[in-house]
């Protein structure tokens, strides 16, 4: 377990001082010297000060109404894999997730909203920013560098996060003034321009994972972090994307598809060659061990959000249900969004990822403090990759499990270079990527032909494209991304209204799953709680015998299918949500929504 952080931030937004908070990262930074004594010159040029400081640009991000219970719980839904399961209800949740949120929407809509809150972290990173430069001489392989390179790294999150929600946003790389306090959207290019210059510098201060003490956790920025980052923000900024005028590529010859694929694909394989990361053997092993919370670097995931065991919800919003306290969990909570129930069957049914992802169960009411496992239905399935049962903490909190968010691991790195290999040079440059993406997914002795011939057949740039935007999908549901992954693709309303399609030939059992089984037989494990299934699997349609009790697998999807998206929006036409009218009103008449709200 993680052991709690107390963190003394040293400013609020426009001045420095000094305020103490609780529960945010992962240990003991300072006994700080009381307000008055304090200054720019003394705080940036003392190490453990400035560390501080550094950790203080992340505080906004636990608090309520920013990541923790705002971004994090909303963004990325729906998609063709994802579905949040508030659509189904009219109100500001579903407002948010089937593209028709309002700029007064009553769940957003106030002054310490997440847009509030991520410009308070960016207003904290340009003081630090300011002051390490003026006094810390932040130099390559120096404290001092480690902690600019984290600075310059925690902007961009801001911002990356900023414009994937809301397109063009007011761009402040300097300390508020008078003079600044009040400022238009700046053009997204000219921002993703700046952030993958900034992060170009923060690759040759920072280190890479586990080089240093500094790096040991993956709660710490990190070399390989950076420059996937880097990767990231690239492939965004050379793809498609709302813009007041349309969905189109960016007409920034500077964010070409050459240049941004290019930068892409050099970063990838300079962290692939360092060797300082990898996939994990397994993909379960992957799951486990991000649950039983093992922030050591070095494997998969190259950042994670950190927060303390009493703040954050990631598993309080998206683990297998749990329905009471119980013998996993004193905290009856999960199961607010799921798989859409075609990506269990879209699967290969040895696909080693699919068990993992797609969880077609609940943990019912506890009785003398222990729950079962219980089907919920066809029409209802939770993510698995979070699961209380796999943590090696009983959370006892209300509202808080304090699990990371993974935000980058290192599967992205080898999808991100097959994808820019492929564009640049070809599929046969693609093919190595995503054979490791693939080895990992499927037992060795399938390698053969679920690895090598299914990728040596992609003989076209364009099999090879469809067969990484399937990858991504097996390798990512449940986490969030695909949304962004969807639009840069320029896939979106494509890929909804295709999964509409699936989702109809589902509860039909036609096309694609005419052989999907309408009853289930479950009995329990000697455990008495774990669920034996039959009748999951495509094709299982006899009664496996008498001890099997029989479950109804044929429930209605028209909900789902309604509420992927709002009837008469054009999800093209909502990628991004509005500006909150607080902030409108707010702005001394210099911000405006576009996009038609």
């Amino acid at each position: 377990m993680k052991n709690l952080i107390k963190i003394c931030s040293i400013f609020l937004i426009t001045t420095l001082t000094v305020s103490c908070e609780e529960d945010f990262l992962e240990e003991d930074f300072l006994e700080a010297p009381a307000k008055s004594t304090l200054d720019e010159s003394t705080i940036f040029s003392t190490v453990g000060l400035a560390r501080g400081a550094v950790d203080g640009i992340l505080e906004p991000v636990g608090q309520t109404n920013s990541y923790r219970g705002r971004f994090i719980p909303y963004y990325g839904f729906n998609t063709d894999v994802e579905y949040n399961y508030s659509a189904g209800d009219e109100g500001s949740d579903a407002d948010l997730v089937y593209y028709d949120a309002k700029p007064g929407n009553s769940r957003m809509n106030t002054d310490n909203n997440a847009w509030a809150l991520m410009y308070q972290g960016i207003e904290r990173a340009n003081i630090v920013i300011r002051g390490l430069r003026n006094y810390g001489n932040p130099e390559p392989e120096s404290e001092f560098g480690q902690l600019l390179g984290a600075a310059l790294t925690y902007r961009a999150i801001y911002y990356a996060d900023l414009m994937k929600a809301w397109g063009d946003v007011p761009a402040r790389f300097e300390p508020i003034t008078t003079e600044t306090l009040y400022l238009p959207k700046t053009s997204r290019d000219s921002i993703y321009k700046r952030l993958i210059s900034d992060l170009g510098e923060a690759s040759t201060l920072v280190a890479w994972p586990n080089e240093t003490a500094s790096t040991s956790t993956v709660e710490r920025i990190n070399k390989a972090f950076v420059k996937g980052l880097r990767a990231r923000l690239a492939m965004v900024a050379g793809g498609y994307q709302q813009y007041p005028d349309g969905v189109r590529r960016s007409n920034d010859p500077d964010l070409s598809v050459q240049e941004m694929y290019q930068l892409a694909l050099d970063e990838c394989q300079e962290i692939i060659s360092s060797g300082t990361a990898s996939l994990e053997p397994s993909f379960e092993g992957l799951w486990r061990k991000y649950n039983e919370e093992d922030i050591t670097a070095g494997g998969e995931s190259l950042w994670e959000i950190p927060f303390a065991d009493g703040r954050g919800r990631v598993l309080f919003s998206f683990a297998v249900r749990h329905r009471s306290a119980d013998q996993f969990t004193a905290q009856p909570r999960g199961g607010t969004a799921g798989p859409t129930p075609t990506v269990f069957y879209d699967y290969d049914e040895e696909d080693t990822r699919r068990d993992v992802t797609a969880v077609p169960y609940e943990w019912g009411t506890a009785i003398d403090g222990i729950a079962q496992q219980e089907l919920v239905g066809i029409d209802t399935w939770y993510f698995g990759k979070y699961r209380y049962e796999w943590m090696d903490r009983y959370v006892t909190s209300t509202n808080d499990d304090g699990v990371n968010l993974i935000y980058m691991r290192y599967a992205e790195i080898l999808l991100t270079a097959a994808e820019a290999a492929n564009e640049l040079e070809g599929p046969a440059a693609a093919a190595p990527y995503l054979k490791e993406i693939r080895r990992r997914a499927f037992p060795e002795d399938l390698y053969a032909e679920k690895v090598d011939a299914y990728v040596n057949a992609l003989s076209s740039r364009e099999q090879m494209f469809d067969a990484i935007v399937e990858e991504y999908k097996y390798e990512y549901t449940g986490e969030m991304d695909r949304k962004m992954d969807l639009i840069r693709w320029n896939l979106l309303s494509e890929k909804l209204d295709e999964e509409k399609e699936k989702l109809s030939n589902l509860e039909n059992r036609t096309g694609d799953y005419a052989n999907v089984p309408t009853t289930l037989y479950y009995k329990y494990e000697e455990d008495g709680y774990t669920l034996d299934i039959y009748g999951l699997e495509r094709g299982e349609t006899s009664n496996p015998g008498p001890e099997w009790s029989a479950f109804n697998w044929d429930q209605p999807l028209e909900e789902i299918i309604n509420t992927l998206y709002r009837p008469g929006v054009d999800p093209d036409n909502k990628q991004f949500w509005p500006i909150w009218q607080v902030f409108i009103d707010a702005s001394n008449g210099q911000l405006v929504n576009d996009y038609g709200y």
